[in-house]
């Protein structure tokens, strides 16, 4: 039998996590890592990392003076356990967590897989 822990705020733990071999102490199922904070979707745009992902985040930021929304995005750096097969171009939820290196301070909790082919850098908002 496999230690796994439920992160909670309605998270399913994956099966890949509960079956699965693999040793990752960054883990929120399987390692000492705890989910707290901002939760957040985005699209993937990199898996060149080992074991992390950058996730582009688009949003609206409003300007008073012209009374208009102007388009704008962050990128995100994101811990992704194995029991995820994550590529370019999913949507995946990720969870703010403690700091795990010196840019990562988020670890992916849900993955969705890719729905249509996205340009790079194409303006989405979930």
């Amino acid at each position: 039998m496999r230690w796994v822990k439920n992160v909670g705020l309605g998270i399913k733990t994956p099966d890949a996590a509960i079956e699965g071999t693999y040793v990752d102490k960054k883990c929120p199922f399987t390692g000492n890592v705890s989910i707290r904070g901002k939760i957040i979707k985005g699209l993937v745009i990199s898996t060149k990392m080992k074991r992390t992902i950058v996730v582009r985040r688009d949003y609206l930021h409003y300007i008073t003076k012209y009374r208009r929304f102007e388009k704008r995005h962050k990128n995100i750096h994101a811990h992704c356990s194995p029991a995820f097969p994550v590529k370019e171009g999913d949507i995946v939820t990720i969870g703010q967590c403690r700091p795990l290196a010196k840019t990562v301070k988020f670890n992916v909790v849900a993955h969705e897989a890719q729905r249509e082919t996205a340009g790079r850098k194409r303006f989405r908002m979930f």
